[in-house]
C-alpha cells in the first residue's frame, strides 16, 4: 500500500509540474487547462481556482454518472483536485519567475512538449496506483467502463 501512496502523490506533483510548466509556456496544455487558464484570466485569478472549481463540478458529474453516492471516490478526487490546483499554481509561480515565458518560442515550445510528457505519464503513473485519480481522468473511466463497452478512442 504505502508504494501505492508513494505512486499516488508522485503522479499529483508530477502531473501539477507539467501543467504548470505548460501554462508558463503559453504555448499550449490540455484542453481542460486551457480553458481553466482563460477562466482564471478572464476573473482575474491564477489558474488554480478555476481549476478547483471545475474539477469540483466534475467530480459532482462523476457521481451522477456512476448512479450512486460513493462518498470515497467524491471526497477522494475532491481531495486530489484540491492539491492539483494549489501545486499547479505553484508551479506556474516558480516558472514564471524563472522566466520561462520570456524565452524564445521554440524553447518554450520544447518546454511545453516536456510538460505534456511529463503530465501523460503523470497520469500513467497515478492510475496503476488506482486510488483517487483526477476528477477528469475519472470521468473518462467511468464513460470508458460504463458506458462505451470498454472503448477507449469514443470514451
Amino acid at each position: 500500500m504505502s508504494i501505492r501512496i508513494l505512486a499516488l502523490v508522485i503522479g499529483l506533483v508530477l502531473n501539477a509540474l507539467g501543467n504548470g510548466l505548460t501554462v508558463a509556456t503559453n504555448v499550449g496544455t490540455s484542453p481542460w487547462t486551457a480553458s481553466e487558464v482563460n477562466i482564471g484570466n478572464l476573473i482575474h485569478t491564477t489558474v488554480g481556482i478555476p481549476m478547483f472549481c471545475v474539477g469540483v463540478l466534475v467530480a459532482i458529474t462523476n457521481q451522477l454518472l456512476i448512479h450512486q453516492w460513493d462518498k470515497w471516490r467524491f471526497f477522494g478526487e475532491i481531495g486530489f483536485i484540491a492539491c492539483f490546483s494549489y501545486f499547479v499554481d505553484v508551479f506556474v509561480a516558480l516558472f514564471t519567475w524563472l522566466g520561462v515565458g520570456r524565452l524564445l518560442f521554440l524553447i518554450r515550445t520544447i518546454l511545453c512538449f516536456i510538460g505534456v510528457a511529463t503530465f501523460c505519464c503523470a497520469i500513467s503513473i497515478y492510475q496503476r496506483a488506482n486510488l483517487v485519480m483526477h476528477p477528469n481522468d475519472d470521468t473518462t473511466n467511468i464513460l470508458r467502463f460504463l458506458y462505451f463497452h470498454n472503448r477507449v478512442v469514443v470514451a
